[in-house]
């Protein structure tokens, strides 16, 4: 299991208001990744009491060649929390290694749906973990 981080290879950003998504700065793998790779990706959502009940927050990574034109990566499914007994969602993190598919350039969306409730005072955080 991979354990080191680094903080050029980490990026956060604030969710999104009710009904909106928001994408991480790209990070750029340099190459397309090998098929074996050294390193997992890591995404975390902290706790969101304020999620508002049966409402969700969905995250995807999304990788480009270019850097400008990104795509879900359909081999990953997406990590998505639920609000539910109005105490809202526990934190989250998942942890995957990228398909041989994945290109170059690599981020994280995160939609929220409507009326969720107001999550911009947290963050998503999208890290290469080695």
């Amino acid at each position: 299991m991979h354990s080191l981080k680094d903080a050029q290879l980490t990026q956060s950003v604030a969710l999104a208001a009710a009904g909106a998504s928001v994408s991480t700065t790209p990070l750029d793998l340099t190459q397309t990744p090998p098929d074996e790779h050294q390193f997992e990706v890591e995404l975390a959502l902290p706790a969101l009491p304020e999620l508002a009940d049966a409402k969700t927050v969905s995250v995807a990574l999304e990788d480009s060649e270019d850097g400008e034109s990104f795509a879900a990566i359909p081999e990953l499914a997406a990590l998505v929390v639920t609000g539910s007994g109005g105490i809202g969602s526990a934190a989250a993190t998942r942890r995957v290694r990228l398909p041989s598919s994945a290109r170059r350039h690599l981020r994280a969306t995160a939609a929220t749906q409507a009326d969720a409730g107001n999550l911009t005072a947290h963050k998503l955080t999208l890290a290469l973990v080695f």
